[in-house]
Parts: C-alpha cells; structure tokens; sequence
C-alpha cells in the first residue's frame, strides 16, 4: 500500500510531538515535521537534538511506530549559509529524517546552485538529501527549472501538486523527471483557476500578514482536501515514480476553524485513500 504522510503545514498549531500522536491515531505512515520557522512570526519549536520536546517526539514516534520522513523548511536566499541550516539538519537527523525542504530566493541562479550543492554536502553525512520545492509565487517556479537546478546541486526535488498547477507546469513536466529526483509527492486539491480573493475565516496563519497574495494565501491557508477541487491528482500520482510516498498538505483554514486536530487529520486521509484506493 502507498504510504501516506501528514505534512506539518495541514496542522502547523501542533507541536512536533503532538503532531506524531494525532498522525498515528488517524492512521497516517509518516510524519513532516517543521524544525526551522519559515517567517519571523512563526514559532520556533525547539526540536535541537537531545532537547525535551525532541525526546518526547522520539518517544511517541517509538510508541505509534511512525516515522519521520522529512524536515522543512529552509528559504535559500542570497545570504543563507551553514548557520541556517545546520541546527535544522541536526535536528532532522536526531529524528530519523530523509529529506529536508527547501525553498529557493536567491535569483542568481550560479550562488543558487553553489548554495544548495555546499548544503547537500552537510547534509549527505546525516543521511539528509535536500528537496528543492518550485513554488509558485517564489523565483524558481516550475518543474523543469527546479529539476536543472537540483541536478546540478545533487540535491532532489519535493513536487506539490498546487504549485505544480500554479506555476505553469504539468503532468508531463513531472512524468519527464528521473525518477531518482522525486522522493516524494505532496497532495492537496483546488479549482484549475486561481480564485480571485480568498478569505481566511479567524486569525491569520502564523507567519502570514493581511496584504498577502492570493497565491499565498490558498498555499498557506486555504488548499482543498483531495478530490474536492479539479486538480488532476490521479494523473500527477501515475505520472510519478511507482509507489512514491505521498504527503498531505492540506492547510485549510475554513475547516480547522470548525473541527478538531484529528477530525481534520481524519478527513485529510480519507480524502487520499479515496484516490489511491487505499484503505483500512
């Protein structure tokens, strides 16, 4: 059976410990765990290694036989450096990790690659492979621009199925890739357009200011469970490496604001099962 994943981005109010307990009572494989805050205004949860909450992370991970997949999220600017990323490798490698996100800035494509090939090489003695994501609304923003870049850093990528659509490439930009690049697959679901104005109901997401771009604001805030928009998912999963793990992220502002962390994690799951044809 496919193993599916929750991405910390679906639940990003609980903490990493937490996040494990209600994954495994949903029934989900694996986790993403967030190590390194995105924004300024993200909390930071303190996941160094030998720390309490990393201890306790490792004890539930034990308890529900979960595992930590992946790590995120570093934003490779002009600037970033081993300072940036080493606390989050070391905390990703003391949980177990094998991929750790990535989100390219930096416009200088040459800096760029030098930047992602010096933190792969950090990363490589901890069993870490970096996973470069094109994001829509960001400077690398398609398939095959993420894919040259990542191949000429010896890094991976991580492909989201809403960026993929909201950043100009297809089903067959991803079916082209060697398959040694993708790792894993995140899913999510929304309409083929991108909404003209999209409401987030109750306080903003962490990191998230009031003037944010619409693209932002569905990708952080308001992405559709599996099968509830018209993103062609069965086509993208065929079109990825045979039995590709496969993780939701599925931040959804509209139902958090009215269900529970497990009935959101429920449904989530169930919503992807229901694509694969899954079930248990």
């Amino acid at each position: 059976m496919t193993p599916i994943g929750l991405a910390h981005l679906t639940l990003l109010r609980l903490s990493p410990p937490d996040l494990v307990s209600v994954a495994a009572e949903a029934g989900y494989d694996f986790v993403g765990v967030r190590v390194k805050a995105v924004t300024a205004g993200e909390h930071q949860y303190p996941m160094e290694p030998g720390s309490p909450m990393s201890a306790e992370t490792l004890r539930r991970l034990a308890d529900t036989g979960l595992e930590v997949r992946d790590i995120e999220f570093l934003t490779v600017g002009p600037a970033t450096g081993p300072a940036d990323w080493k606390p989050a490798l070391d905390a990703g490698a003391a949980l177990g990790a094998r991929t750790f996100s990535v989100v390219a800035t930096d416009p200088d494509r040459a800096r760029l690659v030098d930047t992602l090939s010096a933190l792969a090489a950090d990363a490589r003695p901890l069993g870490i492979l970096p996973t470069l994501e094109p994001i829509s609304y960001q400077p690398v923003a398609t398939i095959d621009d993420a894919a040259a870049i990542a191949t000429a850093a010896g890094i991976a990528l991580l492909v989201d199925a809403l960026h993929v659509q909201r950043g100009g490439s297809t089903v067959d930009d991803v079916r082209a890739l060697d398959p040694s690049l993708v790792p894993c697959l995140q899913l999510c679901d929304a309409p083929l357009a991108v909404p003209e104005h999209l409401d987030v109901p109750g306080e903003l997401p962490l990191g998230m200011t009031a003037d944010g771009s619409v693209l932002q604001i569905e990708a952080r805030a308001r992405r559709r469970a599996v099968g509830e928009g018209e993103l062609p998912l069965a086509e993208l999963v065929a079109a990825a490496p045979a039995g590709i793990p496969l993780s939701i992220e599925v931040p959804d502002a509209v139902l958090a604001a009215r269900a529970s962390d497990i009935e959101v994690a429920r449904h989530q799951l169930a919503a992807a099962r229901t694509l694969t044809g899954g079930a248990r």
